[in-house]
């Protein structure tokens, strides 16, 4: 008896999990309602998120860095890949960590408000910005030249990607960091109609620079946990 009511959840789960799959991943229908996207979100992300996004016709076509380096008691560190070492961590793992792909997501967003920034906004962002309220004077700053909204959005992301570089610069060099920069940069691959040319070369890659940046600690984060999981795979590498 009790067997048979394990094989009965086992299969009515089952059947669930297939079922709000298939839901996630088709176009969006009247039939994403029986369950309501509130819950299928609920349900799917962040463990189960998937899309056709690897496929044809607009299969993921660039690679995402984010690479930090700090002034440690005045002197400039050399930059460290926060996304190789986080693409460690996946590299040859059956059960990948979600930790594995921090680093991307960081460079995906800041590069895409980076962009959206016209000229004389991104003139500012790559001015150094680390003294007292530091993030209040460069939103003025770039506020100044345009569209309020943009500057919010970005500077909501640079807020995240400064919180990610100080816990990455903290992890690698320690207490005494003082101030903290990073690269978030994306390269195209060899267009697929060129695969087979052995003279191709990949674009070049694409840089949205900022300048020097104080550092950021949001409240309930963990440093120990972070650095925990960060610093043993940036060691292995390292080796």
């Amino acid at each position: 008896m009790y067997t048979r009511v394990v094989m009965i959840l086992a299969v009515a789960f089952t059947a669930w999990h297939v079922f709000a799959s298939f839901l996630w991943i088709a176009p969006w229908s009247p039939l994403r309602e029986v369950v309501s996207q509130k819950a299928l979100s609920a349900y799917m992300l962040p463990f189960f998120g998937q899309s056709w996004s690897v496929f044809a016709p607009e299969p993921i076509n660039g690679d995402y860095r984010f690479e930090v380096r700090a002034i440690v008691d005045g002197q400039e560190t050399e930059w460290v890949s926060a996304s190789d070492v986080e693409l460690s961590m996946i590299r040859y793992n059956l059960f990948t960590p979600r930790a594995g792909i921090q680093a991307m997501d960081v460079s995906s967003q800041l590069k895409g408000a980076w962009a959206d920034l016209n000229d004389d906004q991104k003139a500012v962002a790559e001015l150094n910005y680390f003294k007292d309220d530091w993030e209040a004077r460069m939103s003025e700053a770039m506020t100044a030249y345009g569209d309020a909204e943009v500057v919010d959005a970005y500077v909501a992301q640079e807020h995240r990607a400064t919180a990610y570089a100080t816990q990455v610069a903290l992890a690698v060099w320690g207490d005494d960091v003082e101030r903290v920069q990073y690269q978030a940069t994306r390269q195209n691959v060899i267009p697929f109609a060129d695969r087979h040319d052995p003279e191709a070369e990949r674009p070049a890659i694409q840089y949205s620079p900022t300048g020097w940046r104080g550092l950021v600690v949001n409240d309930g984060q963990s440093q120990q946990a972070f650095e925990d999981v960060f610093l043993p795979a940036y060691e292995r590498m390292a080796e």
